[in-house]
């Protein structure tokens, strides 16, 4: 029988990233956007945590059911983030 954190693992959507000419994104393996304006939007992917930064940027398509997004605007910065571990403290300590 697999864990809750195998299955998760196992249906994570491939994660990737397309930048065309820093200003036309796409990237798939998206599970939630987190917050987003004109110069930050983070989201959550099957990759970590990811945060965009620039200028006039916009969510353009968002389908979380396929995980894809794309974003347009003038792309400066890309930075991922380490999701932190879910499982608690004891399991941490005990495995």
């Amino acid at each position: 029988m697999m864990s809750y954190e195998e299955r998760r693992v196992s249906a994570a959507k491939p994660h990737s990233i397309n930048l065309d000419e820093r200003k036309n994104l796409s990237i798939n393996g998206v599970e939630r956007v987190d917050s987003f304006d004109e110069h930050e939007i983070i989201m959550l992917t099957s990759g970590g945590n990811l945060i965009i930064r620039g200028d006039e940027l916009h969510m353009g398509r968002l389908d979380l059911a396929a995980g894809e997004a794309t974003v347009t605007g003038v792309v400066s910065e890309l930075c991922y983030e380490e999701v932190a571990n879910s499982r608690s403290l004891w399991a941490r300590l005990f495995h």
